[in-house]
């Protein structure tokens, strides 16, 4: 017998689902996609294999990619009715590297309430249990496609100072791990996380240089979605004493960022490292 169904706000409900156990939904999304009058999906098929398990009974709506845009009509009438719908991606919580956020958006500016449910997120999920304990990190997603876009994607993350937090599919991890070992320092941390929650999860950790050799070793670990995690850059340890004189006079009377500039201005010295370093003083006070 189907569980009985709770009275819900008429809203666009976004609800995070399973990276791969079933068992990491939480009671509260099951609760709404119970009572949802629609539910609006990346892949029915999908979907409907985890509604079968917690036996749910539902309309569904495809929302993905290809035709988001003009699903976000359709919702906007829909909820016009005063009906409830739930957004879910196939795994993980919805326009986080997922569609969603385009019809989110779309909801939003037409004045009807949107409602996030937290749950699972493979990239929190992977720093979790990276160890990588930097303070700060950078979520980027996927990477381009083409070899040329994505290593200059690459180039333009390498001085933030932050943890680098990348999704990537298994057909190009090889290329990409290769991109990132030739322009990244070395001797920055990488975490591989693989197949996060499901049979065959697998989380590696070793220096930035050793990661192509690692995935080449097994084909195996060449399957399934990835997380991967750089740890930030080291400190330049290259700078002049007396542009880290300079550059710590500044810093007790300016902005950090005033006072890098000046201080490469006055210098002579990489500004990038200048940042990084001003950056690892302020949070050595923390």
């Amino acid at each position: 017998m189907e569980a009985q169904r709770i009275k819900m706000t008429p809203a666009l409900y976004v609800v995070a689902t399973p990276l791969g156990n079933l068992g990491d939904i939480t009671l509260r999304a099951l609760e709404v996609l119970r009572g949802a009058d629609l539910i609006a999906c990346e892949d029915t098929r999908h979907t409907r294999r985890l509604l079968e398990h917690y036996d749910i009974r539902a309309t569904l709506f495809a929302v993905h990619e290809h035709n988001e845009a003009a699903a976000a009509e359709k919702l906007l009438a829909f909820l016009s009715e005063g009906k409830c719908v739930a957004l879910v991606s196939d795994a993980g919580t919805p326009g986080v590297s997922d569609p969603g956020a385009r019809a989110v958006a779309a909801l939003s500016s037409a004045g009807y309430p949107v409602i996030p449910l937290p749950g699972p997120n493979a990239a929190i999920a992977a720093l979790s249990a990276s160890g990588i304990n930097d303070p700060h990190f950078l979520f980027y997603g996927f990477l381009p496609t083409r070899p040329a876009a994505r290593r200059l994607a690459i180039e333009r993350v390498k001085s933030v100072a932050a943890a680098l937090v990348f999704y990537e599919a298994p057909h190009r991890i090889a290329e990409t791990l290769a991109d990132l070992a030739e322009l990244l320092e070395p001797q920055r941390e990488l975490v591989i996380a693989r197949e996060l929650t499901k049979l065959f999860e697998q989380i590696a950790r070793m220096p930035l240089a050793e990661g192509p050799a690692w995935l080449a070793a097994d084909d195996n670990r060449r399957r399934g979605e990835f997380v991967l995690i750089i740890s930030a850059p080291p400190p330049g340890e290259d700078l002049p004493p007396e542009a880290l004189s300079t550059l710590k006079l500044l810093l007790s009377e300016l902005p950090l960022k005033q006072a890098v500039r000046l201080a490469a201005k006055i210098s002579g010295a990489p500004r990038n490292a200048l940042y990084q370093r001003a950056l690892a003083w302020q949070d050595e006070q923390l």
